[in-house]
């Protein structure tokens, strides 16, 4: 299939990579031109713009930072929905609101396009070795045919349905549950260490004997060390994931409380000058706040 890939960043970076080892054509356009042309030595075309990128795509995959960046390279002037032929697939694998993902569904529909909705779950490291989980949501058959590329990307796929935005619901209340872990683990840190007890040695009895979890595994021992820097997934995106969250629950008017603390704890964290720390730095404001 001739695959578009727009959006280079972290994420998109070696997911694209990986899909040139894998052996599929790809047209990559990125906003940063150095970027696109790390991969043009793998057998990547450059495009010089979000149209022209689109243009002649059987498939086309977005990996953008929020639904502005979506809506600007997909929707906006010179974007690549107008250039996209009819008959093709977008599948954006952003984390993006549901709000922006039925609008997106809609707009191929009425171009003669299908649209699936494909967020993974999994860091950079994730990202460069194939470990990603894909949730793709949309028509079964654009699905089945997208899964080589999935499968070049990531260790997995679940099918979340025919209705694209339920994917996003996934992915928004997962980010969810690992960002209120990295708030618990903070917290349960902070007192720990106030009482005399390293948060290796907790994490050791906590994720040792208790949850036996990835999550605390890995986000703990970033914590425990203090390792915000670099940034896999930045603290400012985990602000505005959160924020995304609590749009799409007030929709449907669902508390989320403790959604809420976390919201206002990044916003701490961004007031500090830590946005561009790694999301985990959400333990730093714990700490912090426990005069650590």
């Amino acid at each position: 299939m001739k695959t578009t890939f727009i959006g280079l960043g972290n994420m998109g970076l070696p997911m694209a990579r990986n899909l040139l080892q894998a052996g599929h054509a790809l047209v990559v356009y990125n906003r940063t031109p150095a970027r696109a042309q790390m991969l043009k030595q793998l057998g990547a075309t450059v495009a010089d713009g979000p149209a022209a990128a689109a243009r002649g795509a059987e498939v086309l995959i977005t990996m953008l930072g929020d639904d502005d960046a979506v809506e600007a390279m997909v929707l906006g002037d010179g974007g690549a929905l107008a250039a996209l032929p009819r008959g093709a697939i977008h599948i954006s694998m952003s984390t993006i609101s549901p709000a922006l993902s039925r609008r997106l569904s809609e707009r191929h529909r009425a171009s003669g396009q299908t649209y699936v909705a494909a967020p993974v779950f999994g860091r950079p490291e994730a990202a460069e070795a194939k470990k990603l989980w894909v949730v793709a949501a949309g028509p079964a058959p654009a699905i089945e045919r997208c899964r080589p590329l999935f499968d070049a990307m990531g260790q997995g796929t679940i099918v979340a349905g025919e209705e694209p935005a339920r994917s996003n619901v996934i992915k928004l209340a997962g980010n969810f549950l690992i960002a209120a872990a990295i708030e618990a683990m903070g917290e349960a840190f902070a007192f720990g260490r106030k009482h005399g007890i390293a948060p290796a040695e907790l994490l050791d009895v906590v994720n040792g004997k208790l949850f036996r979890s990835p999550i605390y595994e890995n986000y703990g021992k970033l914590i425990a060390d203090e390792r915000y820097e670099p940034a896999g997934f930045k603290l400012k995106y985990g602000l505005k994931d959160v924020r995304l969250t609590l749009a799409a629950a007030e929709e449907v008017a669902a508390p989320m409380p403790v959604a809420s603390v976390i919201r206002d704890h990044y916003l701490s964290g961004v007031a500090r000058g830590w946005q561009d720390s790694d999301w985990a730095a959400l333990a730093r404001i714990a700490a912090v706040d426990a005069g650590l």
